[in-house]
């Protein structure tokens, strides 16, 4: 591989001036990710990167990835800084150092992929775009799985209400992803003499198609829930202080045992003591309301014991749920949340330095079983497990018992009044749209909202408010073609089609 850097004398301003293009278009690509409805600019932002990229050498392509992947990932999730800096008292440089750490590190991904592109390019635009795609795809699937993974603003998110969201059900977000990047590509790769309306028409009337096309239904309905969702609204330095604590668990308390609906949902640590630090009548009165009634309750609570470790949990408590150990069903968190529930070896110096109740946390399992209420099974997941779609696919091994109903329940308060909550909302309606199933959700600060199978929100709460959300829901049964091939497969045939994209371009350029 030959490098070229400037000559000596010659000036660094085109060189500024190309890098600061590219900051901002990774820029503009985040802001698709919240105004879903501007999916346009994801478009756009990814066609003027594949045209600069194709005209740069394997080093240059590598930095422009990482540039254009640093500003995407920064303006993302630049809301990290809030739960180091507010709450976990690092000072602001070296919270904002970690979070460009961060997204810098995430974006050697993509680095990578279009180095790859930049060599293996053959100048014809079909396969090159197919290249592109193929690449940005493997960065995606890359950044989504290593060290446990974070796929938060993968591209696919951008089009939840977009034409290309037709095709959840079928390849999921990183199929999204990868049309989403083809497509612009195969626009902008054309050669300069056919530059014109032609492939901007074409690309255009493929997307028009895909809008009006209807949606293939795979599920079918199967009964109706009333809910009682409650949205807390603790702040993030009060949830778990001593002299709060009282209050917080008796606004929890009244509100479950006031609830109306048949079933009724906290968020994440709504409790946020362990029944063993409880008042021992004030847990069984709780309990024992849902065992002898007819209603149901999922509840947010750490569990566990010093011996057996312990859990971030959902405690489903029900009639049914009388006879089973300690007296409710249970759901433990399986994909924790790095330097949050789990510290990585090596990185315990830099969670001490914070202020942060952080603990190393048990994993539940993965294919967990769903709890039954009037015939509906709902399957709990918790905070950022919802981003994890190939993980909840799991769940539908057995269709009759894979689950009619998702139910998130999250607090996402460490991150302030940001766009984290728009985000998070766009990403569990993306998985209501790859599995045809209503999601709905339970949180401390936002979005409570009840999302359907076609991943419209029903019902809503305003965000940053303490309230309560009486709605119903539609269970759904059925497969959709995601959910089967993610359950038994994962996401390695996503990764073997754009590995084999990529080996056919390197044969193709074999003398």
């Amino acid at each position: 591989m030959k490098l070229s850097f400037p000559e000596r004398g010659r000036p660094l301003a085109p060189l500024r001036n190309e890098a600061m293009f590219v900051l901002a278009l990774g820029a503009l690509h985040s802001v698709a990710f919240v105004a879903t409805a501007w999916w346009l600019l994801q478009l756009l932002a990814v066609g003027l990167l594949a045209w600069r990229v194709s005209r740069a050498t394997p080093c240059h392509a590598a930095l422009l990835g990482g540039l254009f992947g640093t500003a995407w990932l920064g303006c993302s999730i630049w809301w990290l800084f809030i739960s180091m800096h507010r709450y976990g008292g690092l000072p602001a440089w070296m919270a904002a150092g970690a979070v460009l750490a961060l997204c810098a590190g995430l974006s050697l991904c993509l680095a990578a992929a279009l180095a790859g592109f930049a060599r293996l390019r053959s100048g014809r635009p079909l396969p090159d775009a197919l290249l592109f795609a193929s690449v940005w795809l493997l960065a995606e699937l890359a950044r989504g799985a290593l060290f446990t993974g974070f796929p938060w603003a993968a591209s696919g998110y951008a089009h939840v209400d977009g034409p290309l969201a037709a095709l959840a059900p079928w390849g999921g977000v990183y199929g999204m992803g990868f049309v989403s990047a083809a497509l612009p590509a195969w626009v902008a790769l054309q050669p300069v003499r056919r530059l014109g309306l032609r492939p901007v028409a074409v690309g255009a009337v493929l997307l028009g198609a895909a809008q009006l096309a209807p949606v293939a239904q795979f599920t079918a309905p199967t009964g109706t829930l009333t809910l009682t969702l409650l949205q807390s609204n603790v702040a993030q330095d009060e949830k778990f202080a001593p002299e709060f604590l009282p209050q917080t668990i008796a606004w929890a308390s009244e509100q479950l045992l006031a609830a109306r609906g048949d079933l009724v949902i906290g968020p994440e640590t709504v409790i946020p003591l362990l029944p063993a630090q409880l008042d021992p009548v004030f847990w069984q009165h709780l309990i024992g309301h849902f065992q002898q009634g007819t209603q149901a309750a999922l509840i947010g609570l750490p569990l566990g014991d010093e011996v057996a470790g312990y859990t971030n949990s959902v405690a489903g408590v029900s009639a049914a749920t009388a006879t089973l150990s300690g007296g409710f069903y249970r759901y433990d968190k399986n994909h924790l949340v790095p330097f949050g529930e789990f510290v990585p070896p090596g990185f315990h110096w830099f969670t001490e330095m914070m202020d942060i109740p952080l603990g190393d946390f048990n994993r539940g399992l993965r294919a967990a079983p769903s709890f039954t209420v009037r015939g509906e099974r709902v399957a709990p997941n918790i905070c950022y497990e919802d981003l994890f779609g190939e993980e909840l696919a799991e769940r539908f091994g057995d269709a009759a018992t894979a689950p009619t109903i998702f139910a998130n329940i999250s607090n996402i308060g460490w991150f302030g009044d940001t766009i984290a909550v728009d985000q998070h909302l766009n990403i569990s309606r993306l998985r209501a749209l790859e599995f045809q199933r209503p999601m709905v959700r339970a949180t401390n600060t936002g979005a409570t909202v009840v999302i359907d199978h076609r991943g419209i929100v029903r019902f809503e709460l305003a965000p940053h408010t303490r309230g309560v959300l009486d709605a119903e829901v539609q269970g759904r049964s059925g497969l959709t073609p995601y959910a089967r091939w993610a359950c038994a497969l994962g996401l390695w045939p996503l990764a073997l089609l754009g590995a084999a994209l990529v080996l056919a371009s390197a044969l193709r350029r074999r003398p």
